[in-house]
């Protein structure tokens, strides 16, 4: 029987413990080979040079040169899919601006079956990092000048956004395209707690729109944006007042919580023909039917194109399926979406 060649994965992290441990639990998975390991940045860029990895984990504090810094400089000249190990902070979204694929936290230590949850956790992103396309497109990437039309009615269009792996960047570059006077706008991103929020904020504090995470009974409205919290479900509703957004924990969907298809499906249910739905780089199916639903019920709907997506399954699936209107690449959706805003 022909067996499916191993990936090799190089740990990276200074404690000497947690290397031991992770090398050892990962390899545990027949889909995964620990073919290295090293205590910092200066050691692992010989070891990938030697060893030729297929995927890297990266502490990102570490001792002598920060896993930042280290990113800054593999990148440019040897990327590969890079997944970032860390203790919650800020310095994870600088690590994915600067090429990182993905990251996972730290495991707290306290709580029951928490080293296991981030095991698997962590295997599982190895495997999707694996099939991920990185330093093709990010540098072809131009921020446009876009000016919607003045006088539109934004106050009753909804735009919903859907992505998993790779998102994080791809959505940034299109939130922080667009110009102040947008609809109002919601937003899925897989994404544990308290990164959504730090995302959210991120977010906000480079584009023109205000930018938040969303909490339950939060006004949707033109010139704001929604992101949806980890582990709560975001589903669009409307009372006598708007719109606003229902945020609540509940059961995976398609092993997701937040989940697209759910805000996709609640978008359809409510906005019906006045939305415009886009799905972008994931691994996985999460969305695709979601987004067929809002077709069908008169939406615009956009995704994204295989060539710039890090990993083209959830665009793929929509697309497949028919409920993609127009496949574009990433850098020109934010121009599309405010052409058809001009209509």
């Amino acid at each position: 029987m022909k067996v499916s060649r191993r990936i090799k994965v190089l740990i990276v992290d200074d404690s000497l413990l947690f290397r031991e441990t992770l090398a050892r639990e990962i390899a545990k998975d027949f889909g995964i080979e620990v073919i290295g390991t090293a205590s910092d940045p200066f050691i692992a860029r010989d070891k990938i040079l030697e060893l030729k990895p297929d995927v890297v984990t990266l502490d990102v504090e570490m001792p002598r040169m920060d896993g930042i810094a280290f990113l800054k400089k593999l990148m440019p000249q040897y990327p590969l899919p890079v997944i970032v190990v860390s203790s919650i902070g800020k310095n994870v979204f600088e690590a994915l601006d600067t090429g990182a694929v993905d990251f996972v936290t730290k495991p707290d230590m306290s709580k029951a079956g928490g080293m296991k949850s981030f095991i698997n956790e962590l295997i599982v992103k190895i495997k999707i990092a694996s099939t991920a396309k990185v330093g093709s497109f990010k540098k072809d990437y131009v921020s446009a000048n876009l000016v919607t039309e003045k006088g539109n009615n934004l106050s009753d269009i909804i735009i919903a956004i859907g992505a998993s792996t790779g998102g994080t960047e791809a959505i940034y570059n299109i939130i922080t395209a667009f110009p102040r006077d947008m609809p109002a706008i919601l937003i899925v991103q897989h994404m544990p707690p308290v990164f959504t929020k730090l995302y959210a904020d991120r977010l906000n504090n480079s584009c023109k729109l205000e930018v938040k995470e969303a909490a339950d009974g939060d006004a949707v409205r033109p010139g704001r944006v929604l992101v949806g919290a980890g582990e709560y479900h975001l589903r669009l509703a409307k009372g006598p007042s708007g719109f606003y957004v229902k945020s609540m924990q509940g059961e995976r969907v398609n092993g997701h919580c937040p989940s697209v298809d759910v805000l996709f499906d609640s978008v359809a249910e409510i906005a019906k023909d006045k939305a415009l739905g886009v799905i972008l780089t994931g691994m996985g199916s999460d969305g695709a039917k979601g987004l067929l639903n809002m077709r069908k019920q008169g939406a615009y709907t956009i995704g994204q194109d295989e060539k710039t997506s890090t990993v083209y399954g959830m665009p793929m699936v929509a697309f497949n399926i028919g409920a993609v209107q127009k496949q574009l690449p990433l850098a020109k959706i934010p121009q599309e979406i405010c052409d058809y805003l001009s209509l």
